[in-house]
């Protein structure tokens, strides 16, 4: 079989961004294991003995001949592009064939390999550049087993300049979820000191998966929605090509959060990378559905065409250039606010959490914020799906669907539609007779100046205001909100302000067509879960929940003792 592996020109080797970064274990460890991906391994096992400088990646993968082993680890060697037009179409993680090479001038490297469908096992040591030392048959099953071994040996101030092993092991522990969470199909072993220290098991979807990484989530937790995505062609006549999709996993923020943007992640064609701009969409996009100071988490895998990717920012491909970035930013927002939206198109299929079960179990817990259809097809909710039946305490509406019930509360529920609303439409109209404040600071002045208030001195530490937000209108307080939005903050923050004083309070009896009114309203926000401070609006009771409390499947017979 003629090899595959093969030097590129010196053109190209001129176009790509110099030499794989090989600087840690952790390094190490990505290169091998993206080479594994690339040769399509479903299952593949990493050992690491860190006190000895040494790494096995173990894959099941395509494998290589003797010809392609015997090619691998020199420069700028590869089988995934051949010319410098094969950079506008990389489908690969790797491209450059610099990791092997540049592995041999830094630790002895060693290769087992055979081909899907040879009969031959191959084992191959390398010298310093690449060169071949040793050939020998061996018996290995179809895949690869590259052993990198003492590492940076040659190179003693490189040891010296790490991180202890113990946080190079954590390097490498994030390094493998991160690449797990793009290839969720892959089976994952790794194993420290001959010891097995975690697994990461295949899953459907990175929804799935994402609670293998991040244990503190559950399931019913997450919500994750994939779209296909037109993106913008660049040929003659402009046409639309539909050949992208975004796949999104994100934690409902009525359930879960973090207290550092730590997990909102990005991933492009199958590798995590820094996009700033992409994940300060993302961080926009949750604005004023999560409690102060709180992050989201989600992650966000774009596939889209080569041609929109330019992968040499970086030497660790970390780093991109991307094309009509402010498209992605549009597409990115649409599909998180479909996501967080409460409507048939972003229902799960059965998402029994625990928190609902015990909630009704026994009545031992304190119960959880939840929705959970009935059956995957539930329509569930829409305007009017949701029937207003009680209030509770004046303070909570008691509404029933097709699958159980909740119970909403009027204020912040009220509040989230007053907020949306404001943003939407911000207006300030006439007010007659002016409200007139007293003993207010020049930063007070100046804050009321900067939303858009029309207010001028009306005496001796007098000042009087002419136009109002119109929701105020109608307040008796109108004045008392005034100066609490004199206190500072943003546009949004005085939206917010404005939103919260002028919702419905708690306490207030309310009728069944004001109940209604305000629960469809509310089912129309674009964020229904939380209010504009992050507080979960509703509480779900299932229908199936209920049935499991009450136990109405016991026999009757049997409940008397019979």
């Amino acid at each position: 079989m003629a090899s595959t592996i093969q030097a590129l020109p010196t053109e190209v080797v001129y176009l790509i961004t110099a030499g794989e970064v090989i600087d840690s274990l952790a390094s190490v460890v990505r290169e091998l294991v993206e080479n594994s991906l690339d040769a399509g391994a479903t299952r593949i096992v990493v050992s690491l003995w860190p006190q000895q400088w040494r790494i096995r990646v173990a894959d099941n993968g395509c494998g290589m001949n003797l010809d392609d082993l015997q090619q691998a680890a020199t420069a700028h060697s590869t089988s995934k592009i051949r010319s410098s037009a094969d950079l506008w179409k990389i489908n690969s993680l790797g491209f450059r064939g610099e990791a092997l090479h540049s592995l041999t001038t830094l630790a002895d490297l060693e290769i087992l390999s055979r081909p899907v469908g040879g009969k031959l096992g191959w084992r191959i040591s390398y010298g310093n550049g690449g060169e071949v030392v040793q050939v020998e048959v061996t018996a290995i099953a179809p895949g690869t087993v590259v052993t990198v071994s003492h590492l940076f040996g040659n190179c003693s101030s490189r040891r010296q300049g790490l991180p202890t092993a113990a946080q190079q092991m954590k390097a490498v522990q994030a390094t493998i979820q991160q690449i797990a969470l793009c290839h969720p199909h892959v089976t994952w072993q790794i194993w420290q000191n001959d010891r097995q220290w975690f697994t990461i098991s295949p899953a459907a979807t990175t929804g799935q998966l994402l609670p293998q990484i991040l244990p503190q989530v559950r399931q019913g937790d997450l919500q994750e929605v994939k779209l296909q995505l037109p993106h913008p062609c660049t040929d003659a006549i402009n046409r639309v090509c539909t050949n992208s999709s975004l796949n999104l996993v994100v934690g409902l923020p009525d359930r879960c959060h973090r207290h550092r943007p730590d997990w909102v992640r990005v991933a492009i064609n199958g590798r995590m990378v820094k996009t700033p701009e992409l994940e300060q969409t993302i961080l926009s996009a949750f604005h004023r559905t999560l409690p102060r100071d709180r992050y989201p988490i989600c992650f966000l895998h774009l596939a889209i065409s080569p041609d929109q990717i330019n992968w040499n920012r970086n030497p660790a491909k970390t780093e991109i250039y991307l094309n009509e970035i402010i498209y992605w930013q549009e597409q990115i927002t649409q599909a998180i606010n479909q996501t967080l939206s409460i409507s048939s198109s972003n229902l799960k299929e059965a998402v029994h959490t625990t928190r609902v079960s015990k909630l009704l179990k026994a009545a031992e817990t304190k119960g959880g914020y939840n929705f959970n259809p009935k059956t995957p097809n539930s329509s569930l909710p829409t305007p009017n799906s949701l029937k207003a039946v009680a209030q509770v305490s004046n303070t909570y509406i008691v509404a029933e669907h097709s699958s159980g019930m909740w119970l909403v509360e009027q204020h912040i529920a009220h509040e989230r539609v007053l907020y949306e609303q404001l943003c939407d439409d911000w207006q300030l109209v006439p007010v007659e007779p002016p409200i007139i404040l007293y003993q207010l600071s020049p930063a007070q002045v100046s804050q009321l100046e900067r939303i858009g208030l029309e207010i001028e001195p009306f005496g001796e530490q007098l000042w009087v205001v002419r136009n109002i937000p119109t929701p105020l209108q109608q307040r008796d307080d109108c004045a008392e909100a005034i100066l609490e939005l004199s206190w500072g903050g943003d546009l949004q923050t005085a939206q917010v302000a404005v939103a919260c004083r002028s919702a419905i309070r708690n306490g207030t009896p309310m009728n069944q067509e004001e109940m209604q009114t305000l629960l469809d309203n509310w089912q129309r926000t674009r964020n229904p879960r939380t209010c504009p401070h992050g507080r979960p609006i509703y509480l779900s009771l299932e229908e199936s929940a209920l049935a499991r409390f009450f136990r109405r499947n016991w026999v009757i017979g049997k409940s008397h003792g019979i």
